[in-house]
C-alpha cells in the first residue's frame, strides 16, 4: 500500500506533467497566431517582449531568471531582438558592463498587437474557472517551486 508521501509525490508528478502539457499547448497556439503576424518571431522572443512590456529596463540576468533560460540563450535572443530593432541595450551609468534592456517604439507596437492574442488564449484556457481557483493554483505552484530552491 502506498504511503501518504508516495501519493503526494505521484500527485505532484501528475501536476507537473499537466502544467507542462498546458504550457506546450499554449506555446503552440501562440506560435500559430504569431506566425500569421510575423513568421520570423518565435514564442521565446514574444515572451521576452511581453516581459519587457511589464518590466522595461531590467537586465539580461533578470530576464534569464524570469523566463527560466540560461544567460547565453538570453544573449542570443536579445541580440536577435536588437537586430530587429525591437529592443535596445542601455548601459547603467555606474557600471557600463551591465546593460538594461528596453523596448523600442517598434517593440512596443509588436507587443500592442500580439499581447491581446496571448491574453485571449489564456482566457480560453481559464474557461469557467473563478479568480480564487486561479489564485489558489498560482500560490500552490509558487510554493512548490520555492520548495525546490
Amino acid at each position: 500500500m502506498a504511503s501518504k508521501q508516495d501519493k503526494i509525490s505521484e500527485l505532484s508528478l501528475e501536476l507537473g506533467l499537466a502544467m507542462s502539457e498546458m504550457k506546450s499547448r499554449l506555446r503552440q497556439r501562440i506560435q500559430a497566431c504569431v506566425n500569421e503576424y510575423d513568421p520570423d518571431l518565435s514564442v521565446e522572443l514574444v515572451e521576452i517582449l511581453g516581459l519587457l512590456s511589464r518590466n522595461d529596463g531590467i537586465n539580461q540576468q533578470e530576464i534569464a531568471n524570469k523566463v527560466s533560460k540560461d544567460k547565453s540563450s538570453i544573449t542570443y535572443l536579445i541580440n536577435s531582438l536588437v537586430k530587429r530593432e525591437l529592443v535596445e541595450r542601455v548601459a547603467y551609468k555606474n557600471d557600463r558592463r551591465n546593460k538594461q534592456i528596453f523596448l523600442t517604439l517598434q517593440g512596443k507596437e509588436v507587443v500592442k498587437t500580439i499581447y491581446p492574442w496571448a491574453l485571449e488564449l489564456y482566457k480560453k484556457a481559464a474557461g469557467d474557472l473563478h479568480e480564487d481557483e486561479i489564485n489558489n493554483a498560482l500560490l500552490l505552484v509558487k510554493k512548490m517551486t520555492a520548495n525546490l530552491e
